[in-house]
């Protein structure tokens, strides 16, 4: 067991709030929006997706980092959230494959941490008051200093981040050799999406988050997919042009996420922030096609308007959030397009919606 003398720590929110913890690994303050996500697994994959750029974390689970990391189970090259809040922290972790502890990787990556923290009553606040930017301090700066510098720290609204997180060069997924080539633009990607494709026989390229519809289209892709990211998808203009001239072209498109919400734009769908998001792995969602049920992995501040969905003749619903009704997906009627708001691949979560690939797959067939 390891005892360790601990600093006291805060979590301020911009409304003045503040919730006491402990200090783990690295002093110092972290700044972004504190949104909270619900699963009991799969910490290092939600640390380290970058859907949750600039985000504070709350784990509504007791325990993080009782299983420690492995090296193995990341969807991007580093940690991706701002900062970390939640209740337990097991600095001793059991696992037969594990690269290491939670801590120790928390402090190579530079993460500022505080445990301790009453989560049950952080995130009843969160859900009640809803998203809002806050920040996370270890090192002792007063109150009156955190709250001068917490004014500055922009709203996710209007925020564009796909350019913070996506590749800096285009490169290459998969066997060279598949039967299928797909022109992925990255705002953000999951590896797993990624290895998703690479399973059902495609070779994909990765391109960067402002290419044009000619740099993709000089792979002589089979498909096109737009991947999921962090931010507003609104000031994604490159993007949303990106989308409107594969459509044009009438080729096949698959989007996930902030690729969901840009095909949504593309078509004239306006966004807007949600008052909390939806962050999760056990999400209920109806596919109205099929009348089946699916238990999805989520992660999403933005939606794309329903009403607006409705009236267009272009569009249709094929799934809806069986919480609060927000759309989940949709499809073009006369394009070969389709798009989800959660995350088929799951990583972490749970397969029911690995369909939605194959279906991708079978879009591109003909």
């Amino acid at each position: 067991m390891k005892y360790t003398t601990r600093q006291s720590a805060i979590l301020l929110l911009s409304d003045g709030t503040i919730f006491h913890g402990k200090s783990i690994g690295i002093s110092g303050t972290a700044f972004g929006e504190v949104c909270f996500n619900t699963g009991m697994t799969g910490y290092q994959e939600i640390f380290t997706d970058p859907s949750y750029y600039g985000q504070l974390m709350v784990a509504t689970n007791a325990h993080i980092g009782n299983y420690g990391v492995n090296d193995s189970e990341v969807e991007s090259d580093s940690i991706k959230i701002a900062g970390l809040i939640c209740k337990n922290f097991s600095f001793n972790y059991s696992r037969v494959d594990t690269s290491g502890s939670l801590e120790d990787y928390f402090t190579k990556q530079n993460l500022i941490c505080i445990s301790d923290v009453d989560t049950r009553a952080l995130v009843s606040y969160i859900r009640d008051n809803g998203a809002m930017n806050a920040v996370i301090c270890t090192d002792g700066t007063s109150i009156e200093d955190l709250k001068e510098a917490l004014i500055s720290v922009p709203d996710m609204n209007g925020l564009e981040l796909a350019s913070k997180v996506s590749t800096k060069e285009s490169y290459l997924f998969g066997d060279e050799n598949a039967t299928y080539k797909i022109a992925a633009l990255d705002l953000g990607i999951k590896k797993n999406i990624l290895r998703n494709l690479a399973k059902r026989d495609c070779y994909i390229k990765v391109f960067p988050y402002d290419s044009t519809y000619q740099e993709l289209a000089s792979f002589n892709p089979d498909g096109f997919f737009l991947s999921n990211g962090p931010g507003d998808p609104e000031p994604l203009s490159g993007a949303i042009q990106l989308a409107k001239e594969i459509l044009e072209h009438n080729k096949p498109l698959f989007g996930i996420c902030l690729g969901h919400q840009v095909i949504g734009l593309a078509n004239g769908i306006s966004t807007y922030k949600m008052f909390n998001g939806h962050r999760g792995i056990n999400h209920p969602v109806k596919n109205v096609i099929t009348g089946n049920g699916e238990i999805t992995s989520q992660n999403h501040g933005f939606a794309v308007n329903k009403e607006e969905l409705e009236s267009n003749a272009e569009l249709e619903i094929t799934h809806v959030h069986l919480n609060d009704g927000t759309v989940a997906g949709m499809r073009m009627k006369n394009k070969n397009c389709f798009s989800v708001q959660y995350h088929p691949e799951a990583s972490p979560g749970p397969h029911d919606a690995s369909y939605l690939f194959d279906q991708f797959i079978d879009n591109i067939k003909g």
